[in-house]
């Protein structure tokens, strides 16, 4: 048994390069093989989000706070707000992010396939987020 206590991982800001705006990542758990799976909670200020990007093997994301987008490629946004469940299939090009003028939190699961848990695309650009 292992127990991660609250507090004890440091926060992290998301890496520019595959976030738009201001993104807060606290790591969760990660679990050693052979199990594989991962989880984080992450935080949005207004109008930030995801880069494009897809998982090898799929995404869940549990809306805990606020008011959020997501845009799977092809088709319309979506508002999520907390108590929604979101599933991405394996390989589905997809960006999630906060509402442009309310806040969002989010837990990210998804697993690792050969060490990758993500494939980072091109960033949405303003006119994709604003639909």
């Amino acid at each position: 048994m292992e127990i991660k206590r609250s507090g004890s991982q440091p926060s992290r800001q998301g890496p520019a390069d595959w976030f738009t705006g201001t993104v807060r990542i606290d790591p969760l758990f990660q679990t050693a093989p052979p199990a594989r799976v991962a989880g984080a909670s992450v935080t949005f200020e207004p109008g930030a989000r995801t880069a494009w990007h897809t998982h090898p093997l799929g995404q869940t994301l549990i809306v805990t706070a606020g008011c959020g987008r997501v845009q799977r490629w092809g088709g319309s946004i979506e508002e999520i707000r907390p108590g929604d469940v979101i599933w991405f299939p394996p390989g589905e090009k997809h960006w999630h992010g906060a509402a442009p003028n309310t806040a969002m939190t989010h837990i990210a699961i998804q697993e690792n396939l050969d060490g990758k848990v993500v494939d980072w695309l091109e960033k949405v650009s303003d006119e994709q987020y604003q639909g």
